[in-house]
């Protein structure tokens, strides 16, 4: 029995084996094949939205004295304006980033006739008519006083010249900034420069302050009073007068008795002229004369003949300077009005070059930015080179001109003069 069991599966074993040898092979396995890889899809570069059409023009608005008192002045800040304006729009325009595209300026400008009142109104209209961009400033510090007050109210930056009040700067505006010689520089300067140009023994050591009873003259002629001393020199008279004053013989009498050898004051153009002819018919001669505003007009020389003589003033630029850009802006005026550039067209041109600067450094027109932009400013200007501080005052040259034999001469700084200072003044009758 056991015997036909192991022969069962001994059988099982055999046919198994049989069945396995004769079974097909299995077909080995491939490896796996990856799968294609696509071409990468190439996406188009997101194209950057296209600028904002550009302005027509870029608004420049001025209020300027051309008539009244100070329009001896204002006519000689309107071309500077007019050619910096001229120059720019030759060349297509200022670049603005913001538009990419150079925009032209246009100038708008009134008369204001010397009333600051008018000025004001002024610059309202151009607020709301033309919406400026940006001020150009008229000429006069009462005038600017009033003006510099309403481009901190509109948030319009605002750009002056011809003035030297400083506390105008003191009132915290942000808008306010000009290029211009301040009353602190014009304190210290004419008596730097007497000390530096004339030997010690032979100074015009007595002075006389005459001060126009407004604020820049009490801050300028109290200026002058507070650093005669560290300087050497002594106010022997200071007389303020209210503006239009028609009769002075009482304290040019005063000063004449004191024996006072420096005259120092800052008349308006009518004042100016009033005040020496009466010093000739007094006989008063001071050997020195720093007289502002009123000697800048172009007249003085030939309507006060040789009592304009030797008179200097301050007037923030002269047209023998050598800066870029001088040259061609006296062959420009030259053509149109005969002579080299005015005294106050160079420090005017220099704010529309200042302006144009901020502008394009701003990359755009948002009057914030400008405001910003203008107040980083550090350029050379026709009038040398221009930064500002943060009360807006600016740091520049305050070069002194004197009238001789009926012309402006450049007497300081000497690496820019155009003649000597002619010191002393010899009395009238010896002119």
């Amino acid at each position: 029995m056991k015997a036909r069991i192991s022969f069962a599966l001994g059988l099982v074993v055999v046919l198994s084996l049989l069945i396995v040898s004769c079974a097909p092979a299995p077909a080995p396995t491939e490896a796996p094949v990856a799968a294609p890889t696509e071409a990468p899809v190439e996406v188009a570069p997101t194209e950057a939205p296209p600028p904002p059409p550009a302005p027509e023009f870029i608004e420049f608005g001025a209020s300027i004295p051309m008539t009244g008192k100070y329009g001896s002045l204002g006519n000689m800040v309107l071309p500077g304006y007019q050619y910096a304006v001229d120059a720019i729009n030759a060349d297509g325009g200022i670049y603005v980033k913001e538009y990419d595209a150079k925009i032209p300026v246009r100038l708008t400008y009134y008369d204001d006739e010397s009333d600051p009142t008018k000025a004001v109104s002024k610059l309202e209209s151009l607020y709301s008519d033309q919406d400026v961009t940006v001020y150009l400033g008229g000429a006069g510090s009462d005038m600017h006083a009033a003006t510099a007050a309403i481009a901190e109210k509109n948030q319009v930056p605002y750009c002056g010249v011809a003035f030297a009040l400083w506390q105008i700067h003191q009132q915290g505006y942000r808008y306010l900034f000009s290029p211009f010689p301040k009353s602190p520089n014009q304190a210290k300067d004419v008596y730097e420069i007497l000390n530096a140009s004339i030997p010690e023994g032979e100074r015009p050591t007595k002075v006389a302050i005459f001060s126009e009873a407004t604020d820049w003259g009490k801050e300028l002629g109290g200026l002058w009073e507070e650093n005669a001393a560290e300087y050497g020199y002594e106010v022997v008279v200071h007389e303020e007068y209210a503006p239009r004053t028609e009769d002075m013989s009482g304290m040019i009498l005063k000063a004449k008795e004191a024996g006072a050898e420096t005259l120092l004051a800052l008349p308006s153009p009518p004042d100016g002229i009033a005040m020496f002819k009466q010093m000739e018919e007094l006989g008063w001669a001071p050997k020195f004369s720093l007289v502002i505003r009123a000697p800048e007009g172009v007249n003085w020389g030939t309507d006060m003949g040789t009592a304009g003589e030797y008179v200097t003033i301050f007037p923030g630029w002269h047209n023998a300077e050598s800066y870029p850009g001088v040259e061609e802006l006296n062959a420009k005026y030259q053509a149109e009005f005969g002579r080299p550039a005015d005294l106050l067209t160079g420090p005017a041109y220099a704010c529309v070059q200042i302006f144009a600067d901020a502008i394009e450094r701003a990359g755009t027109l948002d009057r914030e930015a400008i405001r910003d932009a203008v107040a980083a400013t550090d350029m050379v200007t026709v009038t040398g080179p221009v930064t500002f501080n943060e009360d807006g005052t600016g740091n520049v040259l305050n070069p002194l001109i004197q009238w001789q034999n009926g012309k402006l001469e450049l007497v300081w700084p000497e690496d820019q003069a155009s003649a000597e200072l002619a010191y002393p003044a010899p009395p009238y009758e010896e002119r």
